[in-house]
């Protein structure tokens, strides 16, 4: 992509005069609207959502944050439901909606500013996956988001590849496929793996790497999934009241670790923010000492804010401190929780940029990151005591790479957390699949919630 133009003649999501100049054009181009009459013709949700999504691709915030920021907060209800779809809507379907209007552009192979790919995607986003939305609103508004952006020479661009792309019935475009009784879906006849991860906004790479991992079924259905809306509810009975809102695959990994070591007296949550596995623990354990720490003052403080909401988490202290490094903290424990930052592959049905920022080599960062941190924390647990080494990513290199390399330093063992799982009650038989070789490993799509490994250490 190009370097973008100007930004629109409005205020930022953080509430900040985002003022602008459009590019001139030439005389003989004819006279064209200002930007303040395009701005005055876009409805606030899609000037918030077509911002949120330029600040996204430059880095300069994460959409969940974005999302809930003053400037959003500050639209009606209806206008913050429409820009929070528009904003994970595109982002989750981006690389397919490029790839949909690539095949529109008279040069496919041209790059486009980024303010003219963003209103291209806004408008391919509505007219392919809001049956609500008018397809005039959509297609105008884009045009106009793109003559506000400072890029009034690609309006009639914009114009043309969306009437072409709203005369064109969904149906058409896709590939003939058969049904597939099991999950009610109709899969595309002999589609290849770059197909179907481009089809399911995914890149290539990526999805490969899942293949190879986990197999095409496997994959296929991770890749669905994180389409969808992470969804409401699941395995666990106990929600509401004063159990924390959180989703399946982090509370799965939450219970594990209470289950892990039940008469446990003190416990460290090495890396705890956002604090709803401390939660749990707290609430399973009522007994013991629990210590919270985060290498983030900032995510710890916010932590700590939240736990003080619960009347149960009154023993949880709070450390800043690097897991990495043993001398942070003071004393053994019999539990720690060692839920390490990481890629987050298993999460993004809630986190869709991250398939966008994502390069390969992040994984060998991570995977040095996170040995040290567990060997960190192994230095702490007392004789006997066990250890719940946790991630939401799906690669091995921050998983079963981090625990082999671990582990074979010798000084653990590792326990089977499938015996623990069933033994507290923690396991269903549906469940039974999550595990393989004798570490949690749930997949999104197949399993319930988010892509999370465990594995349970105890010291020799």
């Amino acid at each position: 992509m190009k370097k973008q133009g100007a930004g629109l003649r409005d205020q930022g999501v953080d509430g900040t005069a985002k003022v602008g100049p459009a590019r001139k054009r030439p005389v003989s181009a004819g006279p064209t609207a200002s930007v303040e009459a395009a701005v005055a013709k876009i409805t606030p949700a899609r000037l918030a959502a077509f911002e949120i999504l330029k600040l996204v691709g430059e880095n300069k915030g994460h959409s969940d944050e974005l999302l809930h920021s003053a400037r959003v907060d500050g639209l009606s209800p209806e206008d913050r439901n429409l820009t929070t779809a528009l904003v994970m809507g595109v982002l989750r379907w981006q690389i397919a909606l490029d790839a949909r209007v690539r095949g529109l552009l008279q040069r496919p192979e041209q790059r486009l500013a980024e303010p003219v790919a963003i209103a291209l995607r806004l408008g391919a986003f509505q007219l392919l996956h809001l049956d609500k939305i008018p397809a005039h609103a959509a297609l105008s508004e884009s045009v106009e988001l793109c003559r506000a952006a400072g890029e009034p020479h690609a309006t009639g661009m914009v114009n043309a590849v969306l009437r072409k792309l709203a005369a064109k019935p969904t149906s058409q475009n896709r590939d003939v496929g058969h049904p597939d009784l099991r999950s009610g879906r109709t899969v595309p006849l002999h589609e290849s793996v770059a197909a179907f991860a481009e089809r399911l906004g995914h890149p290539r790479w990526l999805v490969e790497r899942w293949v190879a991992a986990y197999g095409r079924e496997a994959a296929l259905m991770i890749c669905e999934a994180d389409q969808r809306e992470p969804a409401k509810g699941g395995m666990f009975v106990e929600r509401g009241g004063d159990w924390p809102v959180m989703d399946d695959g982090s509370r799965l990994v939450a219970e594990i670790a209470a289950a892990a070591m039940p008469e446990a007296k003190r416990v460290w949550d090495c890396c705890a923010a956002p604090g709803g596995k401390t939660l749990i623990l707290a609430k399973r354990l009522g007994s013991a000492e629990i210590v919270a720490s985060d290498v983030s003052a900032k995510r710890l403080a916010q932590t700590e804010a939240r736990l003080r909401r619960y009347a149960y988490a009154e023993r949880v202290g709070f450390s800043v401190a690097d897991a990495a490094d043993a001398k942070s903290v003071t004393g053994e424990f019999d539990l720690i929780l060692c839920d390490v930052p990481c890629s987050g592959t298993g999460t993004m049905a809630g986190n869709p940029e991250i398939r966008h920022r994502l390069k390969v080599e992040e994984f060998v960062r991570q995977a040095e990151r996170q040995r040290s941190i567990l060997t960190g924390a192994l230095k702490r647990l007392a004789p006997g005591g066990r250890l719940v080494y946790s991630t939401c990513s799906l690669e091995a290199e921050e998983c079963e790479g981090v625990v082999d390399a671990v582990v074979g330093a010798g000084g653990v063992v590792r326990v089977p957390v499938d015996g623990v799982m069933v033994e507290r009650g923690v396991l269903s038989g549906e469940m039974g699949s999550a595990v393989r070789d004798g570490a949690l490993r749930t997949l999104p799509g197949v399993h319930g919630g988010d892509g999370f490994y465990a594995v349970i250490l105890e010291r020799a």
